[in-house]
């Protein structure tokens, strides 16, 4: 199903969408493009040469009331060390973000993020783990824990089958898998990306340094 189909259900499941308006200038981005935009800011972000907060924040917030294009989508960890938008020095507006431990993909978290690209046009979607990972951690120690956090485990344990029980090849195992997982399960995400209109791509956040690396 493509973005018209996507968009003809959502209206007709009785949720109002206005159609988004004439493109600015990150939405007309490609998806190497967007991803580019991405990782020079989190280029600027290590250096210390953050740009987002010159940005006119009421200015901003005038024009993303009524809509928003983003130009990409990251789903990432709930790890309160892992500031979406602070990492790739964007402000209000441009990042969809999506966060749940241990960066897995759930139904919900499709729905999210082809809401993302179907709907409001994002470019690249980034599957992103991060250094000292809890819910990695937890699903290599395989220890009981309280409550649900268990739930999590059989997402992630076919990264530490893969992996082993090194932490950080653990981590971006998971990456890479759910990065792949969303493009296998979603068919607007794989039409999108057989179109040539969308990127899936999984990188690593080290907590140390504050840089992103691709994973391939």
């Amino acid at each position: 199903m493509g973005a018209a189909g996507t968009m003809a259900g959502l209206l007709a499941s009785g949720l109002e969408l206005a159609a988004p308006l004439p493109a600015r200038a990150q939405s007309t981005l490609t998806p190497d493009a967007a991803l580019a935009e991405l990782m020079d800011g989190n280029k600027r972000f290590v250096a210390g040469n953050l740009t987002a907060h010159d940005h006119d924040l009421a200015l901003l917030k005038q024009h993303t009331v009524e809509k928003q294009e983003p130009f990409a989508a990251v789903l990432s960890c709930a790890d309160s060390r892992v500031p979406v938008e602070l990492v790739f020095d964007q402000s209000i507006g441009h990042i969809f973000v999506t966060r749940v431990a241990g960066n897995i993909i759930t139904p919900e978290i499709i729905g999210s993020l082809e809401y993302g690209a179907a709907v409001l046009g994002t470019k690249v979607i980034l599957v992103m783990g991060h250094a000292n990972c809890g819910a990695v951690s937890a699903t290599i120690k395989g220890k009981g824990v309280p409550g649900q956090i268990s739930a999590l485990f059989p997402h992630i344990q076919p990264a530490v089958d893969q992996a082993g029980p090194d932490l950080e090849a653990a981590t971006k195992a998971n990456a890479k898998i759910q990065a792949t997982l969303l493009s296998q399960a979603s068919t607007v995400v794989s039409g999108m990306v057989k179109e040539g209109t969308l990127k899936v791509v999984a990188a690593y956040y080290e907590l140390g340094t504050g840089a992103v690396t691709l994973i391939n």
